[in-house]
């Protein structure tokens, strides 16, 4: 993000910066496989598609973002979790998943703006990512900071894996 875009982001500021790990698709359903790069519309990243449309995807859903040290906390509790397999499109590093809140922005690279809307409801189909089959392992209800997110869209363009990732919050 230059300066000239950071103006329109008055009231917020920068609250860490990380990368962007890996992008996934898949063609419906999980899990969602690693891609280098995409264009990320709206809608979310082309290529990337929702068997059930009615509770996945939409504006307000274009993205859903989860974090590398996330996952590999949930490895150490002994989960077959991995990048993708919870059908987020973004796998981030060096971001504290507490931090992705509602009303959080990102620049991803150097062209895409998202801003979280909410937390995102686990469901079944996510069941194999987890020893004990329990997927609301990650429920913001049950477990606060540890669920995935969903964002919308706020300015379109390319992403990389590898790109930097700028997290802002309201000040």
């Amino acid at each position: 993000m230059t300066r000239e875009d950071e103006r329109d982001w008055q009231g917020y500021s920068l609250a860490a910066e990380g990368r962007i790990a890996q992008i996934n698709v898949s063609r419906g359903g999980v899990p969602k496989l690693p891609i280098a790069e995409g264009m990320v519309t709206t809608l979310g990243i082309e290529g990337d598609y929702h068997r059930d449309q009615r509770h996945h995807g939409g504006i307000n859903g274009a993205l859903c973002i989860y974090t590398l040290e996330q996952i590999a906390a949930l490895q150490a509790e002994g989960h077959p979790i991995a990048p993708g397999s919870t059908g987020e499109n973004i796998t981030l590093a060096g971001i504290a998943q507490a931090l992705l809140a509602p009303g959080a922005r990102l620049a991803l690279g150097d062209e895409v703006e998202a801003e979280v809307v909410s937390y995102t409801t686990p469901c079944v189909n996510i069941t194999d990512s987890f020893s004990d089959g329990d997927f609301t392992r990650i429920s913001q209800k049950l477990h606060a900071g540890e669920s995935r997110v969903y964002a919308r869209v706020l300015r379109v363009g390319r992403i990389a894996t590898g790109d930097t990732v700028r997290v802002y919050t309201v000040e």
